[in-house]
């Protein structure tokens, strides 16, 4: 095994601070990979950058504002799972599978819901903020 390569169940052995050090590095690593793999995830971003400080400003109450950051992180959430979803398929061969097919289908599906979700919730916090 290289120094770059560890055991598959390495982390099960790690308790307490190192653990959770482990957890961290491979969540960012995770992220960086969804930025390098996924357009969509990358354009998500993006607008996340513009629309997680625009919940503040078009939030009334802490309420109002976690609900409309979190529909943009559930957004990015959807997004990488579905990218997940899609690696693993594709680990397991190019030829066509109607249960590959099935799954690529379900993840993107669940994004398009997250996003209907997050239009709809930044739709209405504007129209009752902003338009009347």
């Amino acid at each position: 095994m290289s120094p770059q390569q560890e055991a598959p169940d390495a982390q099960k052995h790690r308790h307490g601070l190192s653990r959770l050090w482990h957890a961290y590095r491979y969540s960012i690593q995770g992220l960086i990979a969804g930025w390098r793999e996924s357009a969509a995830f990358r354009q998500e971003v993006l607008l996340a950058v513009v629309m997680l400080p625009a919940s503040f400003w078009l939030g009334r109450t802490w309420v109002e504002t976690a609900l409309l950051a979190a529909a943009v992180v559930a957004v990015m959430v959807t997004e990488l799972l579905n990218t997940g979803i899609e690696a693993a398929i594709d680990r397991i061969g190019p030829q066509w599978h109607a249960l590959s097919k099935l799954a690529k289908d379900l993840g993107s599906a669940a994004v398009l819901l997250s996003l209907l979700l997050c239009g709809g919730i930044w739709a209405a916090a504007i129209y009752q903020n902003l338009l009347r």
